[in-house]
Order: C-alpha cells, then sequence, then structure tokens
C-alpha cells in the first residue's frame, strides 16, 4: 500500500495502519522523495512571521533572529511533514487519519523547535512556541483539509502552486464552514 495515494478511483482508500505500514517500510521513498516544497515554503513564511510577531516586544533584532531561525527550521522539516500529511491524505477513517496528524506532527514539530529556540536563546519563548502549538493544531487540520480536495499536494495530482493559491479562498471558506454544516446537518436529520 502506498502512501502516497496514488491509487486508481476504484481501489479502496488505504487504512491509516496501512499508510504507517509502507511509510515505516520505505520511509527514504516516501518522506524525501515526496518531500512537500509547498508545505514547506508556506510554513517558512508564516511560522516565520508568527515568530517575529510573538517576540517583537523583545526588541527588532531578537524578532528578526527569532523569525529567520523559525523560517528556516520550517522551510527544511516542513517539507516533511507536508510529506507526512500527504500520505494520510486519503487514509480512512478520516478522523483517526486527521486526529494522527494533529498529535503526532505538533508533538514531534514542538519538541523540535523548543529545542532550537532555547539553544538559540530566543526572547519571549514561551509566548511564541505557545502560539506556534495552537496554530500547528489548526494548521495540521487545514492542511490534510486542503490536501485531501487536491490542493497543496507535490505527487502525482499535484498543481502548480498558483492553481493551489487561486483555490486556497474557496479551500479556507469550505474549512471554516464544514464544522457549522456538519452540525446543521446532524441537527435537520
Amino acid at each position: 500500500m502506498s502512501p502516497s495515494n496514488e491509487t486508481t478511483p476504484s481501489a479502496a482508500p488505504p487504512s491509516v495502519a496501512g499508510v504507517w505500514l509502507a511509510l515505516l517500510r520505505a520511509p527514504a521513498q516516501h518522506l524525501l522523495r515526496r518531500w512537500n516544497w509547498k508545505a514547506a515554503l508556506l510554513s517558512a513564511c508564516t511560522r516565520g512571521l508568527l515568530f517575529f510577531t510573538a517576540t517583537r516586544k523583545a526588541g527588532f533584532d531578537a524578532a528578526l533572529s527569532a523569525m529567520l531561525i523559525e523560517a528556516a527550521f520550517y522551510a527544511v522539516v516542513a517539507g516533511f511533514y507536508g510529506a507526512l500529511l500527504e500520505a494520510f491524505r486519503k487514509a480512512q477513517p478520516v478522523r483517526a487519519a486527521t486526529l494522527t496528524m494533529m498529535v503526532l506532527l505538533p508533538s514531534l514539530n514542538h519538541t523540535l523547535e523548543f529545542t532550537l529556540h532555547s539553544l538559540s536563546g530566543t526572547a519571549r519563548l514561551a509566548t511564541a512556541v505557545t502560539a506556534s502549538v495552537f496554530f500547528s493544531l489548526g494548521s495540521a487540520c487545514f492542511n490534510l483539509f486542503a490536501m485531501r480536495r487536491g490542493v497543496l499536494i507535490v505527487g502525482a495530482e499535484r498543481q502548480t502552486i498558483w492553481a493551489d493559491l487561486r483555490r486556497m479562498p474557496g479551500v479556507v471558506w469550505e474549512f471554516l464552514a464544514y464544522t457549522p454544516l456538519a452540525l446543521w446537518r446532524a441537527w435537520l436529520k
């Protein structure tokens, strides 16, 4: 079973366990070869700005340093996280795949992030990492949601980043409306 989810339309979607097994059997193939540059680029930009904003009260130089460290960190690791998200985008059950990515990615990510910034002496680290944790929870859900719709992927069904960005407002709207609409539908039943 391929975690790239490049299956034919008639093929059954992979299970969460099946995706894990495929990743464990060939991690280099699925994480290095499918490194998601779109996730790396967008994450580096947004996370860098998040850290700049969270540390700006410590002064411009401190904020700039935190931003550059965070952007460099995410320019590398977010590509691997994007590859993981893309691998799980068609995994079933959807809730288990989403919960797996919401727990795994932020746990791994923020352990590395905290260590890197601690070693670098980032000012206002608790504020910045707290903001980053909350951002990660939403980001993991949103990115998985977008990838399930063919946005921000680098695999066989990929589009250009410009096509992805043109679709982004609709995907954001659909993401924000998803839970209220699901609750509304459940209430009507």
